[in-house]
């Protein structure tokens, strides 16, 4: 499981020119799925995620969590994670996990987080999705469950 974090002064998602999430201050997160991934490894992953200090604090250091700061997420599916560029210049995507699979995975991480977050905003799986930010920093970390072990 990949997680692409990025802290944003805003962030919102449209599908068809309908805003379907929207956040002011937080993590814009972009959630791809691999092969193998389970809730267990979901679990680590928001533990990660909902733990992250990277926020400032008053003299400036990152050492403030999402929790600290009244922070909310943005959760966005993004098999693209997974792309394997090794070969030729057209990306393979046969690392992403099933979207059957996916789509679930990426439904538990969102209830499990607005289990923990007050505002917790989502993408449409699947779809055709435009992604705007403001990007703070910009600060943007990347998750790799492998790395997690």
């Amino acid at each position: 499981m990949r997680f692409v974090i990025q802290v944003v002064t805003q962030a919102q998602v449209t599908v068809e020119n309908e805003i379907k999430g929207k956040i002011d201050r937080g993590f814009m997160v972009l959630i791809g799925v691999g092969h193998g991934d389970t809730k267990e490894t979901a679990d680590k992953m928001i533990r990660k995620l909902i733990g992250m200090r990277i926020f400032a604090d008053e003299s400036g250091k990152t050492n403030l969590a999402l929790a600290d700061v009244g922070g909310s997420l943005l959760l966005i599916s993004q098999f693209t994670l997974y792309a394997d560029c090794r070969h030729g210049n057209r990306p393979g995507f046969t690392d992403a996990g099933a979207p059957d699979m996916a789509e679930e995975l990426y439904e538990y991480i969102i209830s499990r987080c607005r289990e923990q977050v007050p505002v917790v905003e989502k993408g449409v799986f699947g779809a055709d999705m435009k992604v705007t930010l403001t990007n703070d920093g910009p600060f943007t970390i990347i998750l790799d469950s492998e790395d997690l072990k």
